[in-house]
């Protein structure tokens, strides 16, 4: 995607800078766009502890360029095992990130330690590249959706562009490229399909209001900013033809675990006919877990993040403003889980399907295990 009309990826490397990893500080988006420079893996993993780099197939590829930095100071195997293992409990509830690691450790377990650091760069540039291409066939199988619903409109003689509301961030930003939940968005824009995003908020981290927005106006996609509880209004007052979202697991009968207040958006969409799409590459789909309510991990962040809200001051500068009674405790879960049933279709790199077991198996048979739990 393109920021001020250059090209960019949301990881790189290149070899003229040392081989060290380039992200963006997703926590001083959108006042300021700066480039952070990581070179060793407790750098990585702060990073995506703190939320500066986020997005469930870029947390995973950014672990993957981690794990070649620690590989950097020590390719022996038990240094190998130890970093990997410090990488992959950053943040619990992305699959993605511990898929990168083990698809790494799978493969530079099976390499000489002298040769360790070359393929490990190799191997976090293959994630990458994949990445990239997953997204871009989500956004071709998803624009068809879109493109559905704008001739639907016209049929019926309406004028109104197509009202798509999404929750949290799933852009490029939270990708390599093109993002998930968005790339069917950017895709019908650029055909010319009218359009206009409903962009929840998305407290407490406000990824919605902070990303999604500066994204969508960095491409020239028409936005509208709301409060997490206004998407219930507005589907009932047909202002939503469908909703988008993305998702950091997915489970193998179809479960959804994405941003907090994503149930509460499947449950307004349900109850008021709003076709309800979660965008993801395969390497979202948890094989391992089959009830996402009882066996999906729930990350636990800091109360900070309920009780302040960070923002840009008269000043121009960013501060932190206290929001609660001095002396308050809050609870933050920073996700929840959709049950499947809720869940109109899956949007993958192979096509979209039902949120079921049978439905992921259609498109992914090779996952044919046998198991029914």
């Amino acid at each position: 995607m393109k920021i001020g009309g250059e090209s960019y990826r949301s990881v790189w490397v290149n070899a003229e800078d040392g081989y060290a990893v380039h992200i963006f500080d997703q926590t001083k988006l959108p006042w300021s766009l700066d480039i952070l420079r990581l070179e060793t893996p407790q750098q990585v993993a702060e990073a995506i502890v703190t939320m500066q780099v986020r997005g469930a197939p870029l947390i995973g590829a950014v672990a993957a360029y981690g794990l070649a930095l620690a590989l950097r100071i020590d390719s022996a195997t038990p240094a190998m095992e130890r970093d990997a293992a410090m990488l992959a409990e950053t943040r619990p509830t992305a699959i993605n990130l511990r898929w990168a690691i083990e698809r790494m450790l799978t493969r530079l377990r099976n390499t000489l330690p002298a040769d360790r650091v070359r393929v490990a760069y190799e191997e976090a540039g293959a994630i990458c590249d994949e990445d990239v291409a997953q997204n871009e066939a989500i956004g071709r199988h998803g624009v068809a959706l879109i493109q559905q619903i704008a001739e639907s409109k016209r049929a019926r003689g309406s004028d109104e562009p197509v009202r798509i509301l999404t929750h949290c961030n799933a852009g490029w930003i939270a990708t390599v490229d093109w993002g998930t939940a968005l790339a069917p968005i950017y895709m019908a824009h650029d055909q010319g399909t009218d359009l206009h995003v409903w962009v929840d908020e998305t407290r407490p981290r406000n990824q919605g209001a902070a990303l999604t927005a500066w994204e969508l106006g960095s491409h020239g996609v028409g936005h509208t900013v709301v409060s997490d509880n206004a998407g219930g209004h507005l589907m009932q007052h047909g202002k939503v033809d469908m909703v988008i979202v993305g998702t950091d697991r997915v489970t193998r009968n179809g479960d959804v675990a994405n941003k907090i207040g994503t149930y509460l958006k499947a449950l307004a969409a349900h109850d008021n006919d709003v076709p309800f799409y979660v965008a993801l590459p395969s390497t979202t789909i948890d094989w391992s877990v089959g009830d996402g309510l009882r066996d999906i991990p729930i990350e636990e962040r800091s109360a900070r993040e309920v009780t302040h809200i960070v923002g840009r001051d008269s000043d121009g500068k960013m501060a932190a403003v206290q929001v609660t009674p001095d002396g308050t405790d809050a609870a933050n879960p920073a996700f929840d889980v959709t049950p499947a049933r809720l869940v109109t279709g899956l949007l993958t790199e192979r096509g979209v399907c039902d949120a079921s077991r049978e439905g992921l198996l259609a498109l992914f048979p090779e996952r044919n295990t046998g198991s029914t739990n």
